[in-house]
């Protein structure tokens, strides 16, 4: 390579056509309607609902002016809490066409996480599930606010929720304020439908639509707010780079709450007439499965470890998949070896890799399904239209190509800031704009990039520093190991040693010293695990991200580890 490429800036700015969507979320819906009436929008089997383009927008009508009749007003913060189901997607664009903000609750969220989330954003009303899985969300809300056993419905006074007016329940429920979710629309009358078209007719897509809480590992969470030009146009450009088309039926397992399901899905297929087929109200691989069969889907979105357990399911060779083309892995790296089990036994030859975060919409890199399948298992793709990216150092200077820094992403995609938290905001988006990230990426010469790690992942042990992913991949060629996962510990000696958490295929075995044998003499001794745990599993976030803050808390307990790495 010569000097003059070796300086080639760590930039990439992405194309500039199509052009950026100049709408509103609910303008979007009603094109739909128009284009596409009676293809199907929605299919929920687990349920039974299936919705038309034209059945959809009538409900989601009806919803809004429900809304309106009972009080809520544009500006005002409307929360969901729930699995996936059609109340979630019909609360999803009612809220958008209301003018109000959506608040998205995590399924998983406990009552003090909720009652942080709900304050924090003052939230007027909040539509819920009675329950999922382990979670009774009722039961937690009670708990929270006894009040709503006897405080008539529209008319709750909850002292330690004093913004929450209007509690919405998907499910039936014998508690006093809770109004039934089928009887909001019949709460609207001729003038309120009227108001919707007003109040829709009077939006702009860079008006606040949805507020996103971030996992919160390092402190409380914080609520990325996003506009309607945000995630209406990263689910378009998203639906661009997998050629979505009206003829499409795209599988989505993923959950409602996260960008995946209700940007990258939604509203992808919102803008390209596809049909959104929903198998669950959570992941379930045999469920999923039975769908992309039944359904005939063309497309499935998941993240690696979704994938891997349909791969491993034992009835996997019993469906036929041969409808799927493509689809989306995204969430966490992805090994090299099960992408290639994707496009080779699930027939996702067009299957595209993305990258991205809540704060900016979330995918800022994407592969193309043209991309030969070595950049697509090895890269997250290149810079999405309309957006520019730059890898720095810590100083803020812009990395020459092929050298490791912080990822920066600046253009239509970036989020207006946290909810009413301008420092935090401060530390992440700078005064030109950029967003930084905190991840690790690379920039190659043709504009591919690969995320190596978190800068707060990132282990430096005895001055060396080892990017875990590199570890995970080498160790997950190993016949026996299923997945695994690495992060630093503290070591008196060495700053950081390398601790590696390793899930066994089923009915493997293995022993620590196997696995530290299959390393030595291929990769660096500094990157061989000094400790090696078998686990049946891994703590995780709902979409999939593997939460190595607790998996290294659990260690130094179980270690007896000082924050010096000290018994």
């Amino acid at each position: 390579m010569d000097a003059g490429r070796a300086a080639r800036p760590s930039y990439v700015r992405g194309a500039d056509h199509p052009p950026l969507l100049d709408q509103t979320i609910g303008q979007a819906l009603d094109r739909a309607a128009q284009l596409w009436s009676e293809r199907e929008a929605v299919v929920f089997p687990e349920s039974g609902h299936r919705l038309t383009y034209r059945q959809l927008n009538s409900q989601v009508n009806e919803f809004a002016a429900g809304l309106l009749a009972l009080g809520m007003e544009p500006g005002d913060r409307i929360g969901i809490w729930s699995p996936n189901c059609l109340a979630w997607l019909i609360t999803q664009h009612a809220a958008a066409k209301a003018g109000l903000i959506l608040v998205n609750i995590n399924p998983a969220y406990r009552k003090h996480e909720l009652e942080y989330a709900l304050n924090k954003v003052a939230c007027k009303a909040l539509v819920t599930a009675s329950s999922f899985k382990s979670s009774d969300y009722m039961a937690m809300l009670c708990a929270l606010a006894p009040e709503i056993r006897y405080c008539g419905p529209n008319d709750l006074r909850a002292e330690n929720l004093p913004s929450l007016k209007l509690l919405i329940g998907i499910d039936s429920s014998e508690l006093a304020a809770v109004m039934p979710f089928e009887g909001v629309s019949g709460t609207a009358r001729a003038p309120d439908l009227a108001r919707v078209q007003t109040i829709g007719a009077g939006l702009r897509p860079g008006d606040a639509v949805n507020i996103q809480f971030t996992s919160g590992t390092t402190g409380a969470p914080k609520g990325a707010t996003l506009t309607h030009r945000n995630i209406l146009n990263n689910g378009f450009f998203v639906g661009e780079a997998i050629r979505t088309t009206q003829a499409d039926r795209i599988c989505i397992p993923v959950p409602l709450y996260h960008c995946f399901g209700m940007c990258m899905g939604n509203l992808n297929c919102v803008s390209h007439g596809a049909t959104a087929v929903y198998p669950g109200r959570g992941f379930d691989a045999l469920a999923t499965l039975q769908t992309v069969e039944s359904e005939q889907c063309t497309g499935l979105y998941g993240v690696p470890t979704m994938f891997i357990a349909m791969l491993d399911h034992p009835r996997f060779r019993e469906f036929d998949l041969s409808s799927l083309r493509g689809g989306i892995m995204a969430g966490s790296p992805c090994p090299i070896a099960v992408m290639r089990r994707v496009v080779e036994q699930m027939h996702m030859r067009e299957i595209t890799i993305a990258y991205g975060m809540t704060e900016t919409s979330p995918v800022s890199f994407q592969s193309s399904v043209d991309d030969p399948l070595e950049r697509r298992v090895s890269t997250v793709g290149t810079v999405q239209p309309h957006l520019e990216v730059k890898i720095v150092d810590e100083a803020g200077q812009t990395l020459p190509r092929g050298h490791s820094g912080e990822l920066c992403t600046r253009g239509y995609s970036v989020m207006l800031g946290y909810w009413q938290d301008e420092a935090r905001t401060a530390e992440v988006i700078d005064a030109e704009g950029w967003m930084h990230t905190g991840d690790l990426g690379v920039i190659d010469d043709s504009g591919y990039c690969n995320i190596v790690g978190r800068i707060k992942d990132m282990i430096i042990r005895g001055g060396e520093n080892v990017y875990p992913r590199e570890v995970e991949e080498f160790l997950f060629k190993h016949a026996q190991v299923q997945a695994v996962s690495c992060f630093g510990v503290p070591d008196s000696r060495f700053g950081e040693e390398i601790c590696a958490w390793v899930q066994l295929r089923p009915g493997a075995t293995a022993t620590a010293e196997e696995i530290r044998e299959f390393c030595r003499g291929e990769i660096a001794h500094y990157k061989i695990p000094r400790y090696i745990v078998f686990v049946d599993d891994f703590p995780m976030t709902v979409t999939g991200k593997i939460q190595k803050f607790i998996m290294r808390d659990k260690m130094i307990e179980q270690l007896g580890l000082t924050a010096e790495g000290t018994a």
